[in-house]
């Protein structure tokens, strides 16, 4: 999603759905004794999978029943796609959110690592466990359409047709453009805006200064913006996310062959193009739109020196009047001598 959505959920309202059996030692030793980056690493994984797979089996469901004698699949379209990968990415999020922190995209997980103060050193474990989640995503809708799957492989093969293209048994797994889209920068174009679209609304989700999003919203909001790209561009080719489409795209060249990285030479532009897309829009949220004083004023943040910082931000700024810091000074006074 993708989405780094921990700040936002840590805030749930405590609540009881059903009454526990009283927590044991041995339990909290074998807790105790599991890997901190291997929790973060599988929730990665499954959280990936979690949206991926719905959405590929979406995908997977319509193209193999387009062949319906009345000529419409009954089984939906892209209408039905962009659902499952959004409802996918709100699960995600609640399932495996609180462990990771809820990336699921390696832009995300970039972006988070520059702007956000997430380690560095935790990217390439983060980034190798979406993709792999993908990847396993894949493989699984592969097993379970493989009768459907393999029946329209040999009728693409009988007829002469390629078998990976757009509305082919391989664009299951991943997207391909259309044989019209010849000029690959108008390609360019639309994945970058449709990526930019996508970080930016998941930035302004996790804002804890945002008004208008709930912690229990903030899943269906960056699932909703994901699926709104997809019904506006998916017909003329988006990815979206490196870490879904590499993933998949390494079953379907493992299922259809090589020419799933080499057709039309678009495998870069789906790979590549959603990082400077993600950087770009999250720079705008943070160099034009954050607003951290707020986030300080609601209790969501705090300055790097504490009062006394913001105290200075405040004298500095203009917004603090002479006779209000004299005052607030002298209350900080008292308060010390009385402690």
């Amino acid at each position: 999603m993708t989405l780094g959505a921990t700040e936002a959920l840590q805030r749930h309202a405590t609540r009881s759905v059903t009454t526990h059996k009283p927590v044991s030692q041995r339990r909290l030793d074998f807790e105790a004794k599991r890997p901190r980056w291997l929790r973060e690493c599988l929730a990665e994984a499954t959280g990936v999978f979690l949206y991926v797979f719905p959405g590929v089996a979406a995908t997977a469901s319509f193209l193999t029943n387009a062949a319906h004698p009345l000529g419409v699949s009954p089984f939906g379209g892209l209408f039905q796609v962009g659902c499952a990968y959004a409802v996918g990415i709100a699960f995600a999020i609640i399932t495996c959110g609180p462990i990771s922190g809820g990336h699921f995209h390696p832009a995300i997980t970039l972006c988070f690592a520059f702007w956000q103060g997430f380690p560095w050193k935790k990217v390439p474990y983060y980034i190798v466990s979406q993709v792999a989640g993908a990847f396993v995503a894949g493989l699984v809708v592969m097993g379970m359409y493989w009768p459907q799957i393999s029946a329209i492989k040999a009728s693409f093969l009988a007829q002469g047709k390629p078998v990976v293209g757009p509305a082919t048994p391989a664009s299951i797994l991943c997207s391909f453009p259309n044989p019209d889209q010849t000029n690959l920068g108008f390609v360019v174009l639309t994945e970058f805006f449709v990526d930019f679209f996508i970080a930016l609304v998941i930035w302004a989700c996790i804002d804890p200064a945002n008004p208008f999003v709930s912690p229990t919203t903030v899943p269906f909001t960056i699932g909703l913006g994901y699926a709104a790209m997809i019904w506006g561009f998916a017909d003329i080719t988006i990815a979206a996310n490196m870490a879904r489409d590499l993933g998949t795209r390494m079953v379907a060249a493992i299922f259809f062959g090589r020419e799933a990285f080499t057709f039309m030479n678009y495998s870069p532009i789906a790979i590549l193009v959603n990082i400077p897309a993600t950087f770009c829009a999250t720079a705008l949220y943070e160099l034009l739109m954050r607003d951290s004083l707020s986030s300080i004023s609601k209790g969501h943040a705090a300055h790097e020196d504490g009062e006394e910082g913001l105290q200075r931000h405040f004298s500095r700024s203009g917004l603090m009047d002479e006779e209000t810091r004299r005052s607030q000074n002298t209350r900080s006074q008292e308060i010390g001598k009385t402690g």
